[in-house]
This record gives structure tokens, C-alpha cells and sequence, in this order.
């Protein structure tokens, strides 16, 4: 029987085998192939990582003995014997996702370095120096990823070091300062794991392979996982690596490019480098680096080669590319490469370029943009005037635009708990690491006084589309004190603070924010879009100022008008209030009656914002204890008002208390209770509908949805009620109107039965959040409480709420849709719910047929790209 092969040497893969390699194995094979100088090495795939978490999490002597069956061809290539005393081998060891979770995982340099392989190092490079700063810095890595020792512990040691030494940087400290810091941290080693340092290199490669395993289930990668739809069961890759060497002095160096500038995307090489430095100095922002143009100064024939090779990926990944590269004694090697993170504006952009230059066509373009990115394009900016007005105290570098404004968090953790109280903040930190990803999605915008525009802080905020200024060393940052000072003036958790990710600038003050001008890049590649797809999107919309807004963004008619939600204004809750305090059906018509003109009104405005365009209405939905006073005091207060006893108004909404309101009461219930207020809404919608065709000449076709129907006998009640109205309207106004009446599939006893209900609804809208709910059977306003206990546990990888659960509730949408087509064959089919602004439910939307899809004003651009990506993929 042949056996499982679990290791590839780079020079045996290629760039098709990325699901078995990783990104990053995939693309160092790919390379070596077309001839990049590319430091040679393995890569171990993602099934060993799958197998090592399947054994218990222990990596099998299958894999342990093809690591170093490779290891030894890898001695072959480099000439060089790994622990070997005589010409040492050392190697990187880094993570590899199938899709890019910069710095979300764990990586080690120099492995292979010990007490003698350090000496020899130091002769043959005939730098001591050198020697003993790689091995410090291993002994940090390997300390800190592998063996959980902490990285802080080590930095306080380097930073003694410095103080006693009276200078400035790392590079200042000597050969026999970084010798005598070697014991300090071997010492520090041993106090806190109670032996000494392990020194055989074999043992410290499987050590760190395991620590790359294990980091694919550290809480950054989890929550980075769930945020961009990257499923556990992918697993890491690891890649072993020749190390090549940017720390040997100032022929030496290392840095970070992207193909084209990932902030604009205009086309011209981007990047930062540091001469005498290893790959973390860059990205870690411990000293702040220089841009690459400076490096056709300093060493022109290098920099030609390194923009040949940046070209040559370019071209051949026909994307924007983010590279790492070392010069090791002026000798060039790209380390890796991958399709670069960008912002939005930049996305747009080089899509558009690339298709202008001939190298996409239109269909490949569009998959380049990542739909969720589109959100940050359509967020806001600071007021010009007030920039005018307020001056900046302090500017850093525009690592990510927007505009962001909020009180000062100082931790992770305080962002994320004041943002959950509804606080708005700014994070605000020395440097980010991969640790702090929660608070950094729960901050309106994140500044740091280290890293450059390739720092942690800036590439996560790109990739999330939230405004990052970094690099700011004009602030002093004491997060124990938990202070910030600038110019002389001191900032605590307390003060406002607004960043301009664009800029780089800072306001010590809450600045007013205005909409986005969306350039001309988003209107030529949405055109493309809406040519492409062909799902249609509409939009949740509650209001006519909401519904112009969304046919701005490109809304093809309203999927979902939640009437209720006009009812909570102030001129007309009174009213709603006398209707479910009524003790007559008198009495509650004469309180709709006065609600009838201000939903007309409603209706008048949407339809008008609308031109024209198809609107959803769905009839009234929450239980109606929700529109009442719960506090004594409140009760008391408006019974005052309403001319009513306090024990009497305490009784009704007593009398309207539910144990779960959720299945309580609601949606069509009350029309079968209550079939005045059907018929009220029936008549708003449809005046509406004639006023709007008499004023401006539009051909308003009302669709009207009745919700929450389990039962075919419920819709029919409640339809021949809103039927019987209409017709009597179209009497009364001698015209004719075309009509639609249909139900929203929200409860699984209904999809079920959808060849049923189809007899009597002309159109089915998926309400996917009930539907949800009832299928998991819990309530979507308390699962928060259980549901991270779910994602640390792996029972859950997503939230159901936010991604639709396709094996569950996505199988009873395909029921209802199968089953109501077999009764009507032209039945409409929309989804309504939270889902239909996420990428991939608007692929399951697509790929099931449905006419369209509903969502939130500002996701609409989201969901015309998904769907016309969903188009795309389906074609291929």
C-alpha cells in the first residue's frame, strides 16, 4: 500500500496545489519553478496539520520521518549539514494558510542555532556579532511561540540591556553585549520552564512545527477565521525554509514591497526595507523603516533585479503582490509571495487598471474584490470644514483609510468591552499585535506610535476596511498609567480622539463626520457587476430617506418595509397605544384611523423614492406589548395621558405579558385577531400605490407580505381580508392596479409545506432571521450569551445569524423553493433576512435560483458584487 505523502520539497509542487500546500507553499513551489531566487526548503501540507489535531495533537512518526527525509535532500541542495559543527544548516519555520491570515499565526527564524553551532556561525561569517544577535532573537521566537514563555519578559531584557549600554537601537548593542544577553534570556529560559534551553536542533524543528500546528487554533486565528469565512477544517501548512540572513550588517537587509500601492492601487512599486535586520524588525516596528525607492540609492543594481522580479509576479499572478525579500551580502532572494490585502479604493482601482491593461478580463476582475470591502468605501469622512477649523496635533502614517472617531482604549480587551456597552473607541497602542484582532474589530479606528504602513496594525485594518493611522512616534503611550501625551497635553480614556486613516492626521477632539463621493473606479466595476449577475438586489428599507439611499447604492426595488418600525414615531405611537389599549373593535378602528394617513404618507414616500421600483410590504410583526410602557413610572405617566387608570393600563400590559414573545403573539396572529389592522394597512399601501401612478405616472405594482404564516388556512384568512380591501379601494377610486399578494417563509412548519401555501401566496420571501431562530430553536437576542462558548468549542464556526447554516435551514429554503414551484411555477423567491448582505448566503441565493435578494441599504453594493461573483463561479 502506497503511503500518505505528507511532505513536498518546494521544487516537487506548484501553484495548483494550494489546498494541499497552503498559500504560501503553493506560491514558494510556483516561484522556485519559474525561476525566483527563492531560499530552498519543504513544506509540510495541511492534511499532517488535520492528522496532527485527529491523533490527539501529536504529530505521527509518518510525518516526523518524511520531515526528515527532506531535511536531508534539503542538506543536498545547500551544501550545508543541519546541526552540523562544521557548516550549519539553519531554517525558518513559518505558517501557510490556504487563504492569507497575515500575521494571525506563529513563525520562527534561525532554528538550528544552539551553544556550538553559534560559535561556528560567528567564524565562518567572521562575525560575531551577527551570531549571537540571530541566536538571541531565536531564543526569543522559540521561547515565545513554541514554548509559551513570554515575548514581553525578553523585550524588558534587551531593553536593560540598552539602558546600561546607553543607546538607542538593537543594531547599537555589540558582540558582547548580545553574548551576555544570550544568558539572560538562556536564564530567563530556565527560571520559567525549570530546565535549560533545548540545544538539539531536530528536536526544536519538531518542536516548532507542532507550534505552528497548535497556533492554527490560537483565539486570533479563531476569530480572524470566523470574521473572513475560512473553515477549521482547512488546516496550516508549514513551510521550512534556508534561512538567508538580513542581520549580517549593512551589505545586508530585508523588507516588504507590494506590486502596486495597496492604499491607491496606483501603479508603482511599494514598500519599506532596513538595512542589517530580519524580517520581524520590519513588520514588528521596532525601528521604523526606509522606502524601497531609496534602495535604487543605496545599491542600484539590486534594486533593478528586485523590480524585474516584482514585475515578473506581477504578470504572473495577473494581481497586486505582496512580497517579502532579503539581501544577504548583496545577494537578492524573495521570500514570498501572495495576492496583496488592499483597501477598497485600491481593489477598484487595479481591478479596473487590470482590465484596462489588457490582463483580466471583466469576469476575472470581479472576483478581485472582496464584496465585504466595499463597506469601508461607503463609510464616511471628517467634515471638511471642521479639518479646517481644528488643527491636528500630532501626524502618523494614513495606513488605512476612512475617518474614525472615539474614546481612547488602551488594551484589546477595554475596546472590546466598552464598544459591547456601545461606547465608540479608538485603540490606541504602542504597536498591535496578532493577540489584540477582537479589539481590533471593535474600535471605530486604531492608531499606534510604532510600525510602518506594512506593520500588523496596518495590513489587519486594511483587510477590514477600519481606519488605521500608525507609526505616530509623536505620542507617548503609557498604557499602565493609561495616558497618552502629545505636545505637552495629556489624553486619558476619558478624551475623544479622531484619526484620519487617509491623512495620517489627529485630532485631539470628536470630529463630525460626512458621506462618501464614490469615485468613478466603484461606478465602472459595479457597471460590470450589474452586466455580469443575475440575481436582483433589493433593500430592507423602513423609511423614504433609507430607500433613496439605497437606489443610490444601486437597489433594484425594497425586499422588506417593516411597517412596524413606523409606528415608533413620536407623532404616532400615541396612537398605536389607544388601538391595543382599545376594549372595542369601535374603539381600535377609531385609533387606526388616525394611524391611516401617516402610513399612507409612508408608502407615498417610498414609492416615490422607489421611480418606479418593486416594494415589499410586510404587514405588522412584533408582539404588541412592545409598543407599551414596562416601568411603573412610565405606565403611571401615560395613563395620565391617555385619560386611563394606572391599575387599568397595568393590566393590559399585564394582560399582554408573554413567556416568549418571540412565538407569541405576532405577525399574522394579529390580523387573525385582529383583521381591522390588516385592513387598515392594506388600504395605506394600496392609496398609496394610486396616489403615487396619479402624481408622477409610476406603475406601482404593491406586493403585499403577510408574516409569520405556518398554516395555509391562516394565509388564506388574512389574504382574504387585505383581497377584499383592495378591491373596495379600486371601487372607490373607479381605477384598476395590479397587485400582489404573498408570505414570508419564516417558520419551518411553512417551508415544509410551501406546495401548500403556494396555492394562495404569488411570492415567497425568505424571512431567514425567524427562520433561524425556529430551526436552532434559540432566540437571536440571547444567543450571544452561548454562542462564543460554541466557537471556542468548535461547535459552531460561525454565527448563524450573520452567515446562513446551509446544511439546516439553508435545506428548508430548498424545500420551499422546490415545493412552491411545483405548485406555481412562476412564483417570486427573495430572501429578506440579515443573509442577504453576506457573500456567501448571496452565493447560496444564486446557486438555488432565487429571483433576489434583500438587504440593508449601505450592503447593497455587497450584494450586486457577490451575486455577480456567485454568476462568475457558477459559469466556471
Amino acid at each position: 500500500m502506497e503511503k500518505n505523502k505528507y511532505v513536498y520539497l518546494f521544487s516537487e509542487g506548484d501553484a495548483s496545489m494550494k489546498n494541499l500546500l497552503g498559500g504560501k507553499g503553493a506560491n514558494l513551489a510556483e516561484m522556485t519553478k519559474i525561476g525566483i531566487p527563492v531560499p530552498q526548503g519543504f513544506t509540510v501540507t495541511t492534511e499532517a496539520c488535520n492528522k496532527y489535531y485527529e491523533d490527539g495533537r501529536v504529530i505521527a512518526k509518518e510525518v516526523i520521518d518524511q520531515i526528515e527525509e527532506k531535511m536531508s535532500e534539503l542538506e543536498k541542495i545547500s551544501g550545508k549539514e543541519f546541526g552540523s559543527i562544521d557548516n550549519p544548516l539553519l531554517v525558518s519555520v513559518r505558517s501557510g494558510a490556504r487563504a492569507s491570515m497575515p500575521g494571525m499565526m506563529d513563525t520562527i527564524l534561525n532554528l538550528g542555532l544552539n551553544d556550538e553551532t553559534v560559535e561556528t556561525m560567528a567564524k565562518l561569517t567572521n562575525n560575531v556579532r551577527f551570531a549571537y544577535d540571530s541566536y538571541r532573537r531565536f531564543i526569543q521566537m522559540f521561547s515565545d511561540v513554541v514554548m509559551g514563555v513570554e515575548k514581553r519578559m525578553f523585550e524588558d531584557l534587551i531593553d536593560e540591556m540598552k539602558e546600561e549600554n546607553h543607546v538607542h537601537y538593537d543594531t547599537d548593542l555589540t558582540a558582547e553585549n548580545l553574548k551576555e544577553l544570550v544568558k539572560r534570556y538562556k536564564n530567563l529560559y530556565k527560571k520559567e520552564k525549570g530546565t535549560d534551553f533545548p540545544q538539539e536542533p531536530k528536536a526544536q524543528l519538531i518542536e516548532a512545527v507542532t507550534a505552528v500546528f497548535r497556533s492554527w487554533d490560537n483565539p486570533r486565528a479563531i476569530v480572524y477565521r470566523r470574521l473572513n469565512d475560512i473553515p477549521s477544517a482547512w488546516g496550516t501548512a508549514v513551510n521550512v525554509q534556508e534561512m538567508v540572513f538580513g542581520n549580517k550588517g549593512e551589505t545586508s537587509g530585508t523588507g516588504v514591497a507590494f506590486s502596486r500601492n495597496p492604499s491607491t492601487g496606483e501603479n508603482l512599486i511599494y514598500g519599506e526595507y532596513l538595512m542589517n535586520a530580519q524580517g520581524e524588525d520590519v513588520v514588528a516596528g521596532i525601528r521604523t523603516p526606509r522606502p524601497i525607492s531609496e534602495l535604487n540609492d543605496q545599491n542600484a543594481e539590486i534594486y533593478t533585479q528586485f523590480e524585474n522580479i516584482v514585475n515578473t509576479l506581477e504578470d504572473h499572478y495577473s494581481d497586486m503582490q505582496d512580497m517579502e525579500f532579503t539581501i544577504e551580502e548583496g545577494k537578492l532572494y524573495f521570500l514570498q509571495t501572495r495576492n496583496g490585502k488592499r483597501t477598497a479604493q485600491a481593489a477598484l482601482k487595479i481591478a479596473v487598471d487590470l482590465v484596462e491593461e489588457g490582463v483580466l478580463s471583466k469576469e476575472e476582475a470581479i472576483l478581485k474584490v472582496e464584496p465585504k470591502q466595499l463597506d469601508s468605501l461607503l463609510h464616511p469622512n471628517f467634515d471638511e470644514k471642521e479639518i479646517k477649523n481644528t488643527d491636528a496635533i500630532a501626524k502618523g502614517l494614513p495606513a488605512s483609510p476612512g475617518a474614525a472617531c472615539g474614546k481612547i482604549a488602551f488594551t484589546a480587551e477595554e475596546a472590546k468591552e466598552r464598544a459591547e456597552k456601545g461606547e465608540k473607541v479608538v485603540l490606541v497602542r504602542l504597536e498591535t499585535s496578532p493577540e489584540d484582532i477582537e479589539g481590533m474589530i471593535a474600535a471605530e479606528g486604531i492608531l499606534t506610535v510604532r510600525g510602518g504602513m506594512t506593520s500588523h496594525a496596518a495590513v489587519v485594518a486594511r483587510g477590514m476596511g477600519t481606519c488605521c493611522v500608525a507609526g505616530c512616534g509623536a505620542l507617548k503611550v503609557n498604557e499602565t498609567a493609561r495616558t497618552v501625551e502629545v505636545e505637552g497635553k495629556v489624553l486619558t480614556s476619558e478624551d475623544w480622539i479622531s484619526i484620519d486613516g487617509s491623512t495620517g492626521n489627529i485630532y485631539p477632539t470628536a470630529l463630525k463626520t460626512v458621506a462618501p463621493e464614490i469615485s468613478g473606479y466603484f461606478a465602472t466595476f459595479m457597471g460590470w457587476a450589474d452586466e455580469i449577475r443575475k440575481l436582483k438586489v433589493r433593500t430592507n428599507a423602513d423609511t423614504p430617506r433609507d430607500t433613496k439611499q439605497a437606489v443610490e447604492f444601486g437597489a433594484e426595488g425594497v425586499g422588506l418595509c417593516r411597517t412596524e418600525h413606523m409606528f415608533f414615531a413620536e407623532d404616532r405611537i400615541m396612537a398605536v397605544r389607544e388601538m391595543i389599549v382599545a376594549k372595542t373593535e369601535e374603539q381600535r378602528r377609531k385609533a387606526l384611523e388616525k394611524l391611516l394617513p401617516m402610513q399612507r404618507e409612508d408608502f407615498v414616500g417610498i414609492y416615490e423614492a422607489l421611480e418606479g421600483r418593486p416594494a415589499t410590504i410586510r404587514f405588522l410583526d412584533p408582539p404588541l406589548h412592545e409598543f407599551l410602557p414596562h416601568a411603573d413610572e412610565d405606565i403611571r405617566a401615560l395613563a395620565n395621558e391617555m385619560g386611563l387608570t394606572f391599575e387599568e393600563l397595568k393590566a393590559t400590559v399585564e394582560s399582554l405579558h408573554e413567556f416568549n414573545p418571540m412565538m407569541g403573539h405576532r405577525g399574522c396572529r394579529l390580523a387573525v385577531s385582529y383583521p381591522e389592522i390588516a385592513e387598515m394597512q392594506t388600504r395605506a399601501v394600496i392609496e398609496a400605490a394610486i396616489e403615487v401612478k396619479n402624481k408622477k405616472g409610476y406603475d406601482v405594482v404593491p406586493e403585499i407580505m403577510i408574516p409569520l404564516v405556518g398554516e395555509i388556512k391562516e394565509l388564506k384568512y388574512v389574504k382574504d381580508v387585505v383581497v377584499h380591501t383592495i378591491e373596495q379601494v379600486l371601487a372607490e377610486k373607479n381605477v384598476e392596479l395590479k397587485y400582489k399578494v404573498g408570505t414570508m417563509i419564516e417558520i419551518p412548519r411553512a417551508a415544509i409545506t410551501a406546495d401548500e401555501i403556494a396555492k394562495e401566496a404569488e411570492f415567497f420571501s425568505f424571512g431567514t432571521n425567524d427562520l433561524t431562530q425556529m430551526t436552532f430553536g434559540f432566540s437571536r437576542d440571547d444567543a450571544a450569551k452561548f454562542l462564543n462558548a460554541y466557537y471556542e468549542k468548535k461547535i459552531y464556526e460561525s454565527d448563524p445569524f450573520a452567515k446562513l447554516d446551509q446544511t439546516g435551514v439553508g435545506s428548508l429554503v430548498r424545500i420551499a423553493v422546490e415545493k412552491g414551484r411545483s405548485t406555481r411555477p412562476d412564483i417570486k423567491l427573495g430572501i429578506c433576512g440579515e443573509h442577504g448582505g453576506d457573500p456567501s448566503s448571496v452565493e447560496f441565493c444564486h446557486d438555488l435560483g432565487l429571483d433576489y435578494v434583500s438587504c440593508s441599504p449601505f450592503r447593497v453594493p455587497l450584494a450586486r458584487l457577490a451575486a455577480a461573483q456567485a454568476q462568475v463561479k457558477n459559469k466556471r
